[in-house]
């Protein structure tokens, strides 16, 4: 693999673990990309949305999007789009937003003013002073 693949798979790697953070979801991009199975991980990203056992999670990306084109044409307007193969475990590809809520539902305990505010920021963008001032008043 050339330096700029490598950089490329580097950023991408980085951009999936900030916008996991910016939602109030832990992420840490394992270190090599899992090359040298850290921990006995070999994944890309390590997502914590359960506990404190780890979601491995790979990234690919691909300039031209080759492949995934398809995969884009077959899930359409809908929110998920169902793998199946014979005798295998069916796959799941999911949009991003989607992603997002299912994974902050899982990971949020009730209560957590914190992660919520946190994620609708993310989503949202900063709240107005106004209003800031009025819900730190209630």
């Amino acid at each position: 693999m050339g330096k700029a693949s490598r950089d490329k798979g580097l950023r991408r790697e980085r951009a999936v673990v900030e916008i996991h953070t910016k939602c109030g979801i832990r992420a840490e991009r394992v270190p090599l990309s899992g090359a040298v199975r850290y921990r006995g991980n070999g994944a890309d990203v390590d997502l914590y949305v359960r506990g404190p056992e780890p979601l491995k999670a790979e990234v690919k990306a691909r300039g031209e999007g080759g492949g995934f084109r398809t995969l884009e044409r077959w899930l359409g307007a809908n929110d998920a789009l169902f793998l199946v193969r014979d005798r295998a475990a069916p796959l799941v590809v999911v949009p991003l937003h989607v992603w997002l809520e299912v994974a902050g539902r899982s990971a949020a305990p009730d209560g957590d003013r914190d992660r919520v505010e946190r994620r609708r920021a993310a989503e949202e963008g900063p709240t107005p002073a106004s209003d800031a001032v009025a819900r730190s008043a209630a």
